[in-house]
């Protein structure tokens, strides 16, 4: 590429991370949202055979494959219904609307660190007229007592599962049940933002029914834990749903055919879903090993967060500035085709210091704990030297 002088400053780093993955760099995770559109289109034909009939009819607003869909995750969830929604951000606020209607309380309480809360440009107060509540502080959900001790009342408790930006972070089961039991003793429904409540269950050791089981409703996506191509579904008591899909309808969710995101969900679903359960227990592996791994290195500070991970995604914490330890990942994949970070670097934690966020999927099983302490021995051999 050039700059604005329209001098020669050579390809940029998402360029540069294209062609490594063009190259097919070893990696800790691969997601199939990377892929060509001819790649997925592919994919959608050879593995959607074996989870829906593809001589069927598509969709029209919502039958057919998207109806499947829909029963297919209400039982999953041990919900009375669910309803598809083209994406996340919309299904919890119709969510959170319908029961601020039921409950006469527009106000919400939520962790400060949620997902409506940074991601979603105040939709909920801007768009549905919703009243967020802050409860709790610090990367770790929310506790019974700080929920009980909310200064106001407040008509839903929403609680994310995990807390993404927290860490993937997840409460106990015993820390969660009390949670519910608090914001049950304050009259106020309970709703889960559950857009990765599919890998929770090996942390929690209960089944998915259980889980959501909790909450009055939950709401699951269906790209991020199951690489599918979007969207979302709202799981609840039939009566709530039934409204959600009237909201669905006014927020402009009512898209004429979905099927190519419905096929991918119910592919999702019968493909990643009983792998998650190892993708867990093999990133706790990796994230021991990326600690002993810097500890060999000589690296005198650095951490996993957490330090046990609670689902197969977590945080890596470096003392080095975002740029620096962007590039030297970008150089040994580039260099030796170990892609062992090839996430995001954020800076905003403080000056002089960085964060990543690892996944580990199905390539990650194949990795070695010594195979990932030579990949951070090699990492940290190509980062600034810190005088």
């Amino acid at each position: 590429m050039t700059d604005t002088a329209g001098q020669d400053t050579g390809p940029t780093a998402a360029e540069r991370w294209a062609a490594v993955r063009r190259r097919g760099a070893r990696g800790l995770n691969r997601a199939g949202a990377g892929d060509s559109i001819g790649e997925r289109l592919a994919y959608l034909a050879e593995a959607g055979s074996g989870v829906y009939d593809l001589d069927e009819p598509a969709d029209i607003y919502g039958n057919r494959i998207v109806a499947a869909l829909e029963e297919r995750v209400a039982a999953l969830l041990g919900m009375e219904a669910a309803a598809f929604f083209p994406t996340g951000t919309m299904a919890q606020q119709v969510a959170l609307r319908c029961w601020a209607g039921r409950t006469g309380d527009p106000a919400v309480a939520l962790h400060a660190m949620s997902h409506p809360e940074v991601h979603e440009r105040d939709a909920l107060s801007q768009v549905s007229g919703l009243r967020p509540v802050h409860v709790g502080s610090g990367p770790r959900q929310p506790t019974a007592a700080e929920i009980r001790e909310v200064g106001e009342p407040f008509g839903a408790l929403m609680l994310e599962l995990p807390l993404r930006d927290a860490g993937f972070v997840l409460p106990t089961w015993e820390e969660l049940t009390e949670a519910v039991e608090a914001a049950r003793e304050r009259e106020a429904v309970v709703h889960f933002d559950g857009a990765r409540l599919w890998e929770c269950a090996e942390h929690f050791g209960r089944p998915l029914e259980e889980i959501a089981g909790l909450a009055d409703s939950v709401y699951v996506s269906f790209y991020k834990s199951l690489d599918g191509l979007g969207g979302a579904a709202l799981a609840g008591p039939r009566t709530l749903v039934e409204e959600a899909r009237t909201w669905r309808h006014r927020y402009g969710g009512q898209v004429f055919q979905q099927f190519p995101t419905a096929l991918s969900a119910l592919i999702g679903l019968e493909r990643a879903l009983p792998r998650l359960p190892a993708y867990v227990r093999h990133a706790r592996v990796v994230a021991a090993a990326l600690r002993e791994g810097f500890a060999e290195a000589g690296l005198a500070w650095a951490r996993v967060h957490p330090e046990v991970p609670h689902t197969h995604e977590f945080q890596v914490w470096l003392p080095y500035p975002p740029e620096a330890v962007a590039e030297a990942a970008l150089r040994q994949a580039e260099e030796t085709s170990v892609a062992l970070f090839p996430g995001h670097w954020s800076g905003d934690c403080g000056p002089g210091l960085a964060w990543t966020e690892v996944s580990v999927r199905e390539p990650g099983l194949e990795w070695t704990a010594e195979d990932v302490r030579a990949a951070v021995r090699d990492f940290v051999g190509r980062l600034p030297d810190r005088g």
